[in-house]
């Protein structure tokens, strides 16, 4: 790391060369942006140098310490957007995008839900036409990237099903939200989130049969093999097999509630955010966003397993976890701070009814599974010790030292004599 050191002085020095060679223009905006930039560039050099590697070891040490970096920027940036007044905040988005800072036009995904529509003669199927939109590779791609970080069916699809229930509650709030009912399950949970679960959970079964032998580049005598050698340095060093395991112990049990709570919230966050910072669906932000989750995540899920799974080793949880934690409490925050009004537009009584349902039978299961069943087994287990204590004490007096027994055979003798 002293080489890397190097070259960050060497970074700096140039970045401090060019501002004195060039004529400084007399544009505070630009400036503004420019030295804010050069920082975060020099920060995440020193980051990528020095910060404490993650549990991924490939492609390199230094990409997943990189992310860490930027981990910390995004949340010092959502800070910032915190602090600010909501029309302020709106504007400040301008610096980045110019285009960005004006309202956005409501577009509802519901409305019209026949599939084969009789009035429109050219077209029939023009609704299902209208909703193959980018966004459904985005759902594919996205999915099968949470399977990879998740490594679990059954937890990817409660998460992929409880958020079309989200969607179902929350669309008196977003209009994004109101989407047809075969939208919702055909082309949502069936075709692109189940397709895209089953391709991961097959990439993740061609990684636990696969044999990580690695051997040098320049070892390699053929170019196939050097390309293939290439290509294998972003697959894992080594596999891990998550076994989560959310019902053997009250613990698992709420760090797996906990894992899909956070996901959900992260979920909703990317919609409301757009929703109250007026960012555009298709803006290229939004990508960002999702390529900086889909990569922190991975390294989140691996340190929230090994500290479930190996607490002695692990006696705290990764400090890639607890940013994502603070990243996604933070972006709630700002959609509370920026429209309130919005989150606070009351459900409907049957949404209402529907969840509190969900909740009691959620703690009822709980109080069963970990408590009144766990104290009904060792009662019966208790019972049965006794059982046999009592069995095992009636056989030692009957039997005696041996006095029951040649009274036994006493009794015999004499009734054989008397029949002779």
């Amino acid at each position: 790391r002293a080489h890397t050191l190097t070259v960050l002085f060497i970074l700096t020095c140039a970045l401090g060369y060019v501002t004195l060679l060039e004529e400084t223009p007399q544009d505070t905006a630009y400036n503004t942006k420019r030295g804010i930039v050069a920082s975060i560039l020099v920060f995440l050099c020193f980051g990528v140098t020095q910060a404490k590697d993650g549990p991924f070891s490939r492609p390199h040490p230094a990409y997943w310490r990189f992310w860490l970096c930027v981990s910390v920027v995004y949340e010092l940036f959502l800070i910032f957007i915190l602090f600010q007044t909501v029309q302020d905040g709106r504007q400040f988005m301008k610096y980045i995008d110019p285009h960005l800072g004006v309202p956005l036009p409501e577009r509802d995904y519901g409305g019209n839900c026949l599939i084969y529509d009789p009035g429109n003669e050219t077209d029939p199927f023009h609704n299902i036409w209208d909703k193959l939109d980018g966004f459904v590779p985005a759902h594919f791609f996205g999915w099968y990237l949470k399977t990879l970080m998740i490594r679990d069916w059954w937890m990817c699809m409660i998460i992929s099903v409880m958020f079309e229930f989200l969607e179902y509650s929350l669309e008196h709030q977003l209009p994004n939200f109101s989407e047809c009912w075969w939208d919702h399950w055909i082309m949502d949970v069936i075709l692109c989130n189940g397709l895209g679960i089953y391709c991961g959970m097959k990439t993740l079964s061609w990684l636990s049969l696969k044999t990580y032998k690695w051997q040098g580049l320049w070892n390699i005598p053929t170019y196939k093999g050097k390309m293939k050698r290439i290509v294998f340095q972003f697959t894992p060093y080594s596999w891990v097999k998550f076994e989560w395991k959310p019902a053997s112990s009250l613990r698992r049990w709420l760090a797996v509630c906990g894992i899909i709570f956070v996901f959900l919230l992260a979920e909703l966050n990317t919609f409301y955010l757009k929703f109250v910072l007026w960012m555009p669906p298709e803006h290229y932000l939004v990508l960002l966003r999702l390529v900086f989750f889909v990569n922190v995540g991975g390294v989140a899920m691996r340190e929230i397993y090994d500290f479930m799974d190996d607490p002695k080793f692990h006696k705290k949880l990764g400090q890639q976890a607890w940013l994502v934690a603070a990243i996604t409490a933070t972006e709630f925050l700002i959609v509370v701070k920026y429209d309130p009004h919005t989150l606070t537009l009351s459900l409907p009584f049957y949404i209402t009814q529907c969840w509190i349902l969900g909740i009691i039978l959620v703690l009822t299961w709980t109080a069963w599974r970990f408590f009144i069943r766990d104290i009904t087994l060792r009662y019966k287990e208790i019972r049965r010790q006794k059982q046999e204590h009592r069995q095992e004490n009636d056989k030692c007096l009957s039997n005696g030292d041996g006095h029951s027994s040649m009274l036994d055979e006493q009794t015999g003798n004499k009734l054989r004599e008397r029949k002779l």
